[in-house]
C-alpha cells in the first residue's frame, strides 16, 4: 500500500471517528471528545510507527522496473541465486514475465514492500521463487533455519499485502552429464513434466524412452534430487508450525545443469547421496571445483503457468479497507442510535409511570410530574418540527409514537381548583359610642349638665373628624310620655352633644349629622326600669360618605381614592 493510500485511509478513518464520537455515541460531549482524542492519538502513533518503518527501509535500486501497466507475472527470486545473473541490474525482464533478484543480505519482505510502493497495482501478479542448491550447503540444520526464515517472511508478506503471493520451489544441482539445463516440474493434481532447453515439454516416460541410457542416468539423478528436496525443502514449508501457517507451493521445479561453481566438495547433497545410494564416487554426480564455468538459467517456462488475477490490486484493496472501515463505522452508528433511542424510550416511560403513580388530588407532586411530561413533549415536538437529531436517526427513531402517548397523558391531567379570591377588607368602622342620657341631661331636659365634659371626653376619644366620614349623632328615649315630645327631645339632646363636639374639637358642622329617633328604636324592653334606662341614650358613630367632613386645606375622600387607584 502506497503512503498516499495509507494517508487516505487514515484520513477516512479519522473523519468517520469524528462523526461517530460527536454525532452518535450515547455519552456526554466531554466524554465523546476524550474518546475521539484517544482514538486520534492511537492512530497518530500507529501512523508514526509505520512512517518510521518506511524511513528505515534500505532503498533498493529498482529503476529498471516495467511500467505500472505491466500485467505479466513478477517473481522475486531468493535463496541460492544463479552466479551468472544475465545482467547487472537486479531486474530481468523476459518474454513471459519479470524476475527480480533478492540478494542474501536483503530482506524478502522489504524488497516486496518497496516493489509494491513503486507499483501499487502489482499485488495480484507478485510471486516468490525460493531456489535451493544442495551442493552449496554443508549444514542441513542451517539450511532449514534459513528456509524457515523465508517461510516467515512470505507469511508476513501475504498478511501485509493481502494477496496470495504464490510460492515456487526450485531445486538445482550441477552435473557433468549434461551441457544444457534440464528441468522437471510438478504441479498439484497433475503429473510431472520435463523441459529441455529450447524444446517443448514432454512426459517423463517419453523422455526416458527417447533419451536412452543418458536419460535414464539423468532421471536417476533427478529422482534422488526430488527425494532430497521433498525431505529437506518442501517439508520445511508444508509442516505444521505453531507460529506460522503452512505454505503449499504452486509449482515445484527440479533442475540439472552444467557444473555449478561455488559448490562444496563435501555438502549436504553428497552426504545424502552416499547414505542413500552407497556410492561414493559416481562420474558426473559429484561437483567439481569452484573455478568451473557456470551456465545457469532461470526457468522462464514456468512464468505463464503461475496463477494470475488472484486477489485485488492495491487500489482495490484500499477501497475494500475503506469499505470495511465504513461498515464498522455504520455498525457503531446503528448500535449507538439504537442505544440512544432505548434511553429515550426508558426515560419517557419512566416519566409516564411516575405520573400515573401519583394520585390526582396530590396537587403538588402531580403538577411537578406533568411539568416533566410537558418538557418531554416539547422536546419531541421540536424534533418533529426541526428534524430528528443525527444520534437518534438511521431509521431507529422511537419518538413519534412516544409523542402521541405523552400528549394523551398530559390531556388527562386535571389541574387543582383555583384558590378562593381574597375578599377585600372592609374599611374599619369605629364602634358605636353610647352615652347614657340620664348622665348627660336632667329628666325632660336637653341641656347638658354641668360636669359632663370629662365624661364626654373619655367616651368620645375614638370619634374624630375624618374626610369621607360623617359623624352621626342620634338621640333615643324610652316610651314614657308623649311620642312626639320624646322624638323632639331626642333630637335636641343629639344637637346638644353635636354642638359640644363641634365647639370643643373645632370640627366643621359639615362633619355632623343629627338624628332624633325618640322611642322608635329601643335596644331593651321598656317594661322594666333597667330596660327604660338603657333605651334613654345618645349614640355617636362614623358613617362613610363621599364629600363628608371636608376640612379646609385637605383633599376630599373621593380625591384620595382616585389618587390611590
Amino acid at each position: 500500500m502506497s503512503p498516499a493510500q495509507q494517508r487516505g485511509l487514515a484520513l477516512w478513518a479519522a473523519l468517520l471517528s469524528v462523526a461517530i464520537c460527536l454525532g452518535f455515541l450515547p455519552v456526554s460531549r466531554l466524554v465523546s471528545v476524550l474518546i475521539l482524542l484517544a482514538a486520534l492519538g492511537v492512530s497518530a502513533a500507529l501512523w508514526s510507527v509505520a512512517r518510521r518503518r518506511a524511513e528505515h527501509d534500505v532503498p533498493l535500486c529498482l529503476d529498471d522496473l516495467p511500467e505500472a501497466t505491466y500485467r505479466q507475472p513478477v517473481v522475486l527470486v531468493c535463496g541460492d541465486l544463479p552466479l551468472a545473473w544475465p545482467q547487472q541490474s537486479s531486474v530481468l525482464i523476459v518474454t513471459q514475465g519479470c524476475w527480480i533478484r533478492v540478494e542474501d543480505f536483503q530482506d524478502l519482505e522489504l524488497v516486496a514492500r518497496q516493489v509494491l510502493r513503486q507499483r501499487p497495482d502489482w499485488g495480484r501478479q507478485l510471486s516468490v521463487m525460493v531456489s535451493v542448491c544442495p551442493q552449496k550447503h554443508a549444514d542441513g540444520e542451517r539450511l532449514t533455519s534459513r528456509l524457515l526464515a523465508l517461510r516467515w517472511q512470505i507469511c508476513q508478506l501475504r498478511k501485509e499485502t493481502g494477496h496470495s503471493v504464490p510460492l515456487v520451489l526450485n531445486g538445482q544441482v550441477g552435473s557433468a552429464m549434461t551441457n544444457d539445463m534440464l528441468w522437471q516440474a510438478a504441479f498439484p493434481g497433475e503429473g510431472g513434466r520435463v523441459w529441455r532447453e529450447s524444446s517443448a515439454p514432454a512426459s517423463i516416460a517419453s523422455w526416458v524412452t527417447s533419451g536412452g541410457t543418458p536419460a535414464m542416468q539423468q532421471q536417476v539423478l533427478m529422482n534422488s534430487l526430488m527425494s532430497w528436496f521433498h525431505q529437506h525443502v518442501k517439508a520445511v514449508f508444508m509442516d505444521q508450525h505453531p507460529d506460522m501457517p503452512a505454505i503449499a507451493p504452486t509449482v515445484v521445479l527440479w533442475g540439472i545443469g552444467p557444473i555449478l561453481a561455488g559448490s562444496l566438495a563435501s555438502s549436504a547433497w553428497t552426504t545424502w547421496l552416499s547414505r542413500h545410494t552407497a556410492m561414493q564416487h559416481v562420474a558426473g554426480w559429484q561437483p567439481v571445483g569452484t573455478d568451473s564455468t557456470v551456465t545457469s538459467l532461470l526457468p522462464d517456462f514456468v512464468l505463464p503457468l503461475l496463477p494470475e488475477g488472484q486477489g485485488l490490486t492495491l487500489r482495490g484493496r484500499t477501497l475494500r479497507y475503506a469499505l470495511w472501515i465504513f461498515t464498522l463505522a455504520a455498525i457503531a452508528a446503528l448500535l449507538s442510535s439504537g442505544w440512544n433511542n432505548r434511553q429515550l424510550l426508558h426515560r419517557v416511560s419512566f416519566d409516564i409511570a411516575r405520573y400515573d403513580r401519583i394520585p390526582m388530588d396530590d396537587y403538588g407532586p402531580k403538577a411537578d410530574a406533568v411539568a416533566v411530561l410537558r418538557e418531554d413533549a416539547a422536546q419531541l415536538d421540536t424534533w418533529t418540527r426541526n428534524g430528528v437529531p443525527l444520534r437518534m436517526s438511521l431509521g431507529l427513531y422511537q419518538g413519534e409514537r412516544l409523542h402521541f402517548k405523552v400528549l394523551d397523558v398530559i390531556r388527562s391531567y386535571i389541574p387543582p381548583p383555583p384558590p378562593p379570591k381574597p375578599q377585600p377588607k372592609p374599611k374599619p368602622v369605629p364602634k358605636i359610642v353610647r352615652l347614657d342620657s340620664m348622665s348627660l341631661f336632667d329628666s325632660g331636659k336637653s341641656a347638658l349638665k354641668s360636669g359632663t365634659t370629662k365624661l364626654l371626653v373619655n367616651s368620645l376619644v375614638g370619634i374624630k373628624a375624618k374626610p369621607g366620614w360623617l359623624i352621626v349623632v342620634a338621640g333615643h328615649t324610652d316610651n314614657t310620655g308623649n311620642p312626639g315630645l320624646n322624638q323632639t327631645l331626642s333630637r335636641k339632646r343629639a344637637e346638644a352633644v353635636r354642638d359640644w363636639m363641634r365647639d370643643t374639637g373645632d370640627v366643621p358642622e359639615s362633619c355632623f349629622a343629627v338624628q332624633g329617633y325618640g322611642q322608635s328604636r329601643p335596644i331593651a324592653t321598656n317594661d322594666t326600669p333597667d330596660g327604660r334606662a338603657l333605651n334613654r341614650r345618645v349614640e355617636i358613630s362614623l358613617v362613610p360618605q363621599a364629600n363628608a367632613c371636608q376640612i379646609p386645606g385637605k383633599p376630599s375622600a373621593s380625591s384620595q381614592d382616585d389618587d390611590a387607584s
